[in-house]
């Protein structure tokens, strides 16, 4: 369909719409109520739109898995350029956000809207309100914003809220920026008398050295001969004591291969799960020193409750339970809120056990 025609076509639903357009051009007729409701198929934040219907998280897995899991990941990871639907939580401020429908979207019902008129790419529209709210429940809880058995419904929409709702504001550039740029512009003597009331030293922001001397000043030379005169160790104590710790950390490292070809699988992982300096719980805990820990032991995080009954049953992320966990983690605990299916290569999930070791708590 060209644009001029979908152009005209839509001016003469828009004036068929209107009996003001109608009576003063002489075209179309106002639309029956029939027609607005068969044309009014947008669902609002309030719950307006939303059809009858349910659906829980268990099968919003099983529909996501087969409509949406070939683009999306099999637990909302994102594939190729297909966008990530999980995770994010607390990125909007860095360099590079990940804006996910539990780190950016502000409501639910946009979320539900779209995957009934959009999704799934290329056979829009074929999902059902039932599947629809499946799916939504599904991301809801891969998103860790509701519990494993938490079923949603049109009765209970509207008590779900996204964590970014509050997260946005109105454009109001118009009522106060454009004005200010619409005024005869000043060309001289525009600014007063500049004074210099305060100096660095004055505010104290001037940073100093550990001795109190301004950051940078070089210290007399008969300073820097006195520190240089420190006594030294002998030579062999000062050459066995790095080498037995050198020794020792190399007997404790990982394989420098091993760890560099885990951090390319962890990538399956980084959506849900943070490691590093700074790093924070999001769908998943934050998984620094999570080699020897306890389960269920970060602070924070809401583990669900076959995660926590593991854990006072002792269960310890060795490595030898972390294999068997990474490799199939409903089997090993029945009811994880990990929806990830498991790695299937054994040398894949020695790689990632690997590369979490290097990570301390």
């Amino acid at each position: 369909m060209s644009k001029s025609l979908k152009l005209a076509l839509s001016l003469a639903a828009v004036m068929a719409a209107s009996p003001v357009w109608a009576d003063k051009l002489g075209l179309g007729r106002p639309a029956v109520p029939e027609e607005i409701e068969a044309w009014d198929v947008v669902v609002l934040p309030d719950g307006r739109g939303l059809p009858e219907g349910s659906g829980d998280v268990s099968t919003g897995e099983e529909v996501f898995a087969e409509k949406c899991a070939m683009c999306h990941g099999d637990f909302a990871e994102g594939i190729d350029n297909w966008p990530v639907l999980a995770g994010g939580q607390g990125t909007l401020t860095d360099r590079r956000p990940v804006k996910t429908i539990g780190s950016y979207w502000p409501y639910l019902s946009t979320v539900w809207d779209y995957i009934h008129r959009s999704m799934p790419f290329g056979a829009a529209q074929t999902v059902t309100p039932d599947e629809t709210y499946a799916i939504t429940a599904f991301l809801l809880y891969s998103n860790g914003l509701v519990d494993e058995d938490f079923v949603l419904s049109k009765e209970n929409f509207t008590e779900i809220h996204l964590p970014n709702e509050n997260g946005f504001y109105p454009d109001d550039r118009a009522e106060v920026e454009y004005p200010k740029f619409r005024v005869e512009p000043c060309m001289t003597d525009c600014k007063g008398e500049v004074k210099i009331t305060k100096r660095a030293a004055d505010l104290k922001v001037t940073p100093t050295d550990p001795d109190g001397r301004p950051a940078g000043t070089i210290p007399d030379w008969f300073e820097v001969a006195q520190n240089d005169t420190a006594p030294e160790a002998p030579a062999d104590e000062a050459q066995a004591e790095p080498a037995a710790e050198a020794e020792a950390t190399a007997m404790a490292a990982p394989d420098p291969a091993l760890v560099a070809a885990g951090e390319k699988v962890f990538r399956k992982c980084k959506a849900c799960h943070k490691v590093g300096e700074g790093a924070k719980n999001g769908t998943g805990p934050v998984l620094n020193g999570v080699v020897g820990r306890p389960a269920a032991a970060v602070d924070g995080f809401k583990y669900s409750n076959a995660m926590k009954a593991a854990a006072e049953d002792g269960l310890v992320w060795t490595p030898e339970n972390l294999h068997e966990y990474l490799a199939a983690p409903k089997k090993f605990i029945k009811g994880t809120k990990m929806s990830f299916a498991g790695l299937k290569k054994p040398e894949d999930i020695d790689a990632v056990i690997a590369y979490l070791s290097t990570f301390g708590g």
